[in-house]
């Protein structure tokens, strides 16, 4: 009824300005579908919408904002593959820790089994892709134009690739060029589709933010990888770490996030050395001892604050272990117990 009315130019729909109405009016007599749908069809394109079973259910959480439907240019399916998937967004003018980042975190994802899903765009978008398809993973282009346009143009091949091994996602129709605004619409799709947003490098202004306060008003995790304090491509991810977005420095960290119960990132801890498996006791006594000369036991036991004869025990236990050698009535650090010490001390 709404396509007739407008098409035939008939009155305004209730609580439709008179001035919405004559634009939204314009825009019909312009509108071709089935040329669309003929150019889509020789682009490898189709069209999936609401009811539809590809369509990603999780789109909804968009409520009127959601759109009306997606083009889509690939194999696989849709909704299955946006059931398990990470968006991994950031700077355009990005920095090469920034490309590394995106694309380590976008390989360690994809093998993992999670789609990596980003924008086509220059830096941090098109090293994400690039990561998940050196992995031989699943990736997922959402574009802020038509599927049949490659953009920008310099990632024609890369999103042609993407197209043959992944998808292209669009809901502009084919044919339609980009344009500042629909950017930031189309962050609102990749923030939807996703279980979660990182962002690897951002400006204060930088638009990739825009999908991470997406993300968090969707209720989905938003992550940051932090960067060098000095670096103002970093300052907006460092802003939103101080605010909801959790930390994340690899995909297994991202995982734990996104993934299912007991998909736990290892625990990060510093090398084991061979004095930190001692009994608490011989650790204090090996720590009494002076690094560049020899003491008397009394002179141990006190810095180790126990008696002569306990501090004597535990010398002879270090001694059997290598860490320490007698020299007449004194006891001395073996070279082995003073690399051991040096070792284990955190730097200044």
């Amino acid at each position: 009824e709404v396509v007739r009315r407008l098409r035939c130019g008939e009155r305004a729909l209730p609580r439709v300005s008179g001035t919405r109405w004559a634009g939204l009016v314009a825009r019909a007599r312009r509108a071709e579908p089935e040329r669309d749908l003929a150019v889509a069809r020789a682009a490898g394109a189709r069209f999936v919408c609401p009811g539809d079973g590809e369509w990603p259910g999780q789109l909804d959480d968009l409520g009127d904002a959601r759109p009306l439907g997606l083009w889509v240019r690939g194999r696989p399916h849709l909704r299955m593959w946006a059931l398990r998937s990470v968006a991994v967004v950031g700077a355009r003018a990005c920095t090469e820790y920034g490309t590394h980042v995106a694309a380590t975190l976008a390989a360690g994802l994809a093998e993992r089994g999670w789609v990596v899903v980003s924008g086509g765009a220059y830096g941090i978008d098109g090293a994400a892709h690039r990561g998940a398809l050196a992995a031989h993973g699943a990736t997922v282009a959402v574009l802020a134009c038509g599927v049949d346009q490659p953009y920008p143009r310099g990632h024609a091949a890369l999103i042609g690739r993407i197209a043959d091994q992944g998808l292209v996602v669009g809901e502009l129709p084919p044919g339609d060029h980009p344009t500042p605004s629909r950017f930031i619409l189309r962050n609102r799709v990749i923030a939807a589709l996703t279980r979660g947003t990182v962002v690897v490098e951002a400006a204060c202004r930088s638009g990739s933010l825009a999908t991470a306060r997406a993300a968090q008003r969707l209720g989905r995790f938003t992550m940051g990888v932090p960067g060098p304090v000095t670096s103002a491509l970093s300052a907006g991810v460092h802003e939103l770490l101080r605010t909801e977005a959790t930390l994340v420095t690899d995909a297994t960290e991202v995982i734990e996030l996104v993934g299912e119960m007991g998909d736990l990132a290892p625990t990060r801890r510093g090398p084991v050395l061979p004095r930190d498996l001692l009994e608490p006791a011989a650790r204090t006594v090996l720590a009494a001892l002076p690094g560049n000369r020899a003491a008397p036991a009394e002179e141990i036991a006190l810095g180790a604050r126990t008696t002569r004869d306990e501090a004597i025990a535990r010398l002879y236990e270090l001694r059997a272990l290598g860490y320490v050698e007698r020299h007449g009535d004194g006891w001395k650090l073996t070279r082995q117990a003073v690399i051991s010490v040096r070792g284990g001390r955190a730097p200044c």
